[in-house]
């Protein structure tokens, strides 16, 4: 896509990548991404806010001859990363007297991942600005948004802040701007339980670092730009800050319908108690669903057979991921089933060592479900209701 004007003399140069669906062989990305980076042009310097994934470098470079750029004297590397700072060995190669500006850790990381030469990168404290004529650029740190180097930058005369993956969206869009807030705040929920929840705490004071800004857009470099920062600002206290909701998730695989049959019975148990569950059945599940459903929710339970002597593969892979994530739960338990035997429940409580939660008694039973296990799905389902009632009292 062509450049496009935000304000006077600052630009979008950035690409849209339609066509990916995994991000760091990991992440699913079922609606593409995008790579967004700016230039700036003050009346006496030039700065280009981030680069783009080298996958996408001709569309970087492109945008710049566009716009007949023929110096470039600072880029602002907001965070090493690949995906923003991948391309900068051949920026720099197009304009060899440009200086790179970053955190002193990016400095170094920027040296080890991309060869960058120290005599190269500017490192700049937190606070600190930079003219470029009659636009400012100011620096603030926030560290562990999501790597220990990153930082943002706000463009003071214009109120842009560029907050590089903070208040991102994986999603690829035609529109500069955010207009579907739907779509939209589906798309930067999922990107912030995948990528932001784990550093949830640190996010709060990040956001507090920036509430005395004057922000008129939030240029972030993945997803729509917001020229109505209030809604996604909004959004991120929510998901930051607000108590978890009387929501169970329920992720869960069954092998010979045993653990599906107490699945079922253990959801309409909750349903009839008047708690929302969000159930996964995982030999299906989009993990970004799974991980979207964990920002708001009080209690998880893990459903799951028994295979050799513990949990199935892919309820490892899940629970590890909610223990990586760190969301808010204050609850979790177990249920499932086992042929002869097995530490399946040693297993993953082990495994969710992250999570300050107070594990229910699992019901864990031998072969396929009877009447008095049931019974006992119901005992859970009465502890949880219990412990949700508790909880929403101990908050008021």
């Amino acid at each position: 896509m062509k450049p496009r004007e935000l304000k006077p003399n600052v630009y979008w140069v950035g690409a849209v990548d339609w066509d990916r669906r995994l991000f760091d062989e990991l992440i699913p990305l079922p609606d593409g991404t995008s790579y967004n980076a700016y230039l700036i042009k003050g009346s006496e310097k030039t700065a280009l806010i981030d680069t783009v994934d080298p996958t996408m470098a001709e569309e970087l470079i492109s945008n710049l001859n566009r716009l007949d750029v023929k110096h470039i004297d600072f880029i602002v590397a907001n965070h090493a990363e690949q995906d923003h700072s991948g391309t900068l060995p051949q920026i720099l190669k197009l304009y060899p007297n440009a200086t790179v500006v970053a955190t002193p850790k990016c400095k170094t990381l920027l040296t080890e991942l991309l060869l960058i030469p120290e005599s190269k990168i500017m490192a700049v404290k937190d606070g600190e600005t930079l003219s470029l004529g009659e636009k400012t650029l100011e620096f603030i740190h926030a560290p562990w948004v999501h790597w220990p180097e990153t930082m943002l930058t706000y463009l003071r005369e214009d109120r842009i802040l560029f907050p590089c993956d903070l208040f991102g969206s994986h999603l690829a869009s035609s529109d500069l701007y955010v207009t579907d807030e739907a779509t939209v705040h589906e798309a930067a929920k999922r990107y912030y339980a995948e990528i932001m929840m784990p550093f949830r705490t640190i996010v709060q004071k990040n956001l507090e670092k920036i509430k005395d800004l004057q922000i008129d857009v939030i240029a972030p470099s993945h997803g729509p730009i917001y020229d109505k920062p209030e809604f996604i600002l909004e959004a991120y206290r929510d998901w930051v800050y607000a108590s978890p909701k009387n929501i169970v998730v329920l992720p869960y695989i069954s092998m010979h319908g045993s653990t599906r049959k107490m699945v079922k019975h253990l959801v309409s148990a909750l349903v009839e108690r008047g708690i929302t569950v969000k159930q996964f059945d995982l030999a299906k599940t989009d993990i970004g669903k799974l991980a979207m459903a964990l920002v708001d929710a009080i209690t998880v339970v893990i459903g799951t057979p028994t295979v050799l002597i513990g949990p199935h593969p892919k309820v490892v892979y899940a629970v590890y991921l909610t223990n990586a994530l760190r969301p808010k739960l204050k609850f979790a338990s177990i249920i499932g089933s086992y042929g002869w035997g097995g530490r399946m429940v040693e297993q993953i409580t082990e495994m969710l060592s992250n999570l300050k939660v107070q594990l229910l008694e699992p019901v864990v039973i031998k072969g396929f479900p009877k009447k008095e296990d049931f019974k006992a799905l119901d005992r859970l389902a009465d502890e949880i209701l219990n412990r949700h009632k508790s909880y929403e009292f101990n908050r008021r």
